[in-house]
């Protein structure tokens, strides 16, 4: 009896495509009910608030177990700590208004931005990582114009939930992008 060894084939592409097409869901459900609360700070807007980097703490997670192979997930523990604190951050910021929860919230734009940005240049040769590359260049802008938009004379959560869209929309693209491994 002969055996023949199958080559290693990783299975990150396969993860990370059902993460993305995961991730794609949340992102268009979450930003269609943000926008039905985003004029105020009512309760369900402070719920949706702060599920959504623990969202992203539980996706990075995720993300860092499933794709080892992939390379250093140094990154993504990065976003895991920088989210989670966001999530602490939001919520406390709920109890001084709209502005604070704009401020916290460009802030972690920002820099899960440039998280993101990162890791799709580190990822580019799995394919499939253009969109989150430029979804991360995209976040670093958004986050600034919600600290911007914090001095407003009418600051609303609109620009938050519109945010969440098109992020959506780059990973169900990544996801479809993303090289098959079988």
């Amino acid at each position: 009896m002969t055996t023949t060894a199958k080559p290693h084939v990783s299975t990150a592409p396969d993860a990370l495509r059902r993460l993305y097409f995961v991730r794609f869901g949340f992102a268009i459900v979450w930003a269609l009910v943000m926008f039905t609360t985003a004029t105020h700070l009512g309760p369900l807007a402070v719920v949706l608030l702060v599920i959504y980097p623990l969202f992203d703490v539980a996706a990075a997670v995720v993300d860092a177990r499933s794709s080892r192979s992939a390379g250093s997930p140094v990154l993504l523990y990065v976003n895991i700590a920088v989210s989670a604190l966001t999530a602490v951050g939001v919520a406390v910021a709920t109890s001084s208004g709209i502005p604070a929860v704009l401020r916290v919230w460009g802030a972690w734009a920002i820099v899960a931005g440039l998280v993101q940005l990162l890791v799709g240049v580190r990822r580019r040769g799995m394919g499939g990582q253009w969109p989150m590359i430029l979804s991360g260049g995209i976040s670093v802008l958004a986050g600034s114009s919600f600290v911007t938009a914090a001095g407003a004379a009418d600051p609303a959560l609109t620009n938050i939930a519109g945010y969440a869209i098109p992020g959506g929309v780059f990973f169900l693209i990544s996801a479809l992008r993303l090289r098959r491994t079988v």
